[in-house]
């Protein structure tokens, strides 16, 4: 702890926390959305509310809006960039920001990520990354998904490795490991290196919020430093001793003639493997929980496997990993019949718009059924998609489905607890009685 860290949790965090707290005790939208503890156990009741007072709402500082055809046109506009950390901070918590701010360690949210940078460096970046990441790529890593899986699932039921009594933590045996064991061969992480990137990954999920507690920004420093020190010497290695993982591949990449550095390349594997990791444990977490809860939904799978895929895509329109995300405007323009300013801040209520009623008829229902489940925003929209889309897609259907293949009869053992995050949305633990064990015959 020193006086640096401090003073940089105030102007980053701790303002924001208190003027929060303030504003949700008064019922405003923007405050409750940062510190309302309800807004996060019930996204769809608040986006209700949200959808009542307009389709464009201001805040103290910022707009708001859960609507889908307004979070869809923002996410692809070019009047709109996205945000960068401190950025959109009021000038003199900015000021102070800056002074007191380690810009030497990576952070999802500052540039060279992909996450906070616009054309022409975000066209170059993601140029090179999509050359290695290339569809038929991704597609291959399906079968890696499927043997990892079943090697997690054959130990799941073993005593010796966390079940009690047939009941274990879900999240921490099978929803974490299996995209740890999928983006640890892309990045090409040692096996015995890979519990520290989940130690990591664990302490820095909330760093993509706001209004932080002290001892939260506390564990988000100290998983960013980690990881930042763990992730330079991994690049090192493969630079010295490259293998046939892509990342391999990407460090010998190049657009133009122009290799990534350094700094480039650690942004880089960092979101692949934070983004890729968190999105993918949350879809897993929640779609487990949801569909224990919707006992006809799973039974329905389970007699017939074609709908997997428009399952996935229901749980990620009802339970999106990425609750939220923000665009500042570059210029003056309008939304929606309202005069937004070049700096305003826009906070896109993701979670919001994928519970529509415009869009999606009866939107808090559950229904793998749903014919345009398919156009929820969860994986963002226009040049920022999220390139990982297709593997987080595979890794859902593949582990929910080699899941509740195996048990089908598994139930909930207790309430478990949610992640305390903000923009993220999953589960910390999830206690399971997994049941009888059936043997999987797939044709």
């Amino acid at each position: 702890m020193t006086l640096r860290q401090r003073t940089h949790w105030f102007a980053l965090h701790g303002v924001i926390r208190g003027l929060s707290s303030f504003g949700a005790k008064r019922g405003e939208m923007q405050g409750r959305l940062i510190a309302d503890p309800a807004v996060r156990a019930d996204p769809g009741g608040f986006a209700d509310e949200l959808r009542e007072r307009g389709r464009f709402i201001r805040g103290r500082a910022a707009w708001l809006t859960a609507d889908h055809a307004l979070v869809h046109q923002l996410l692809r506009s070019d009047d709109f960039a996205v945000t960068v950390l401190g950025q959109t901070l009021p000038r003199p918590l900015g000021w102070l920001e800056q002074r007191t701010a380690d810009r030497g360690r990576l952070h999802p949210l500052l540039p060279p990520s992909l996450l906070s940078v616009e054309p022409p460096e975000h066209t170059r970046y993601r140029k090179t990354v999509s050359s290695v990441f290339t569809t038929r790529a991704i597609a291959a890593l399906k079968d890696r998904v499927q043997q990892a899986a079943e090697a997690l699932i054959a130990r799941l039921g073993d005593g010796a490795g966390g079940s009690v009594d047939g009941v274990v933590d879900v999240v921490d045996r099978y929803c974490s490991q299996l995209p740890v064991t999928v983006i640890g061969d892309i990045i090409g992480v040692p096996d015995h290196e890979r519990p520290r990137i989940l130690e990591f990954g664990e302490l820095a999920a909330p760093s993509l919020d706001i209004g932080l507690s002290w001892s939260q920004y506390l564990r988000v420093e100290r998983g960013l430093e980690g990881f930042n020190t763990w992730l330079t010497t991994h690049i090192r290695r493969l630079r010295d001793a490259p293998g046939d993982d892509l990342m391999s591949q990407l460090i010998d990449a190049s657009e133009g003639g122009t290799h990534l550095d350094d700094a480039e390349l650690r942004a880089t594997a960092g979101l692949v493997l934070a983004a890729g990791f968190e999105t993918t444990v949350n879809l897993l977490g929640n779609g487990i929980r949801i569909l224990l809860e919707h006992r006809d939904q799973l039974d329905r799978l389970l007699e017939t496997p074609e709908l997997w895929p428009a399952a996935v895509e229901e749980i990620l329109r009802l339970e999106s990993p990425v609750q939220l995300t923000a665009r500042k405007a570059v210029v003056d323009t309008e939304v929606a019949g309202c005069a937004v300013k070049a700096d305003d801040l826009v906070i896109l209520y993701v979670a919001g718009a994928n519970r529509d009623p415009r869009v999606f008829p009866d939107p808090h229902r559950f229904d793998i059924t749903r014919d345009n489940a398919g156009r929820h925003l969860s994986f963002s929209g226009g040049r920022h998609f999220c390139l990982g889309a297709a593997l987080a897609r595979a890794e859902g259907e593949v582990g929910l489905r080699t899941f509740f293949e195996r048990y089908p009869d598994a139930q909930l053992a207790g309430a478990g607890s949610r992640r305390d995050t903000r923009v993220l949305r999953g589960w910390s633990t999830l206690p399971i009685r997994l049941g009888e064990a059936r043997a999987t015959v797939r044709s």
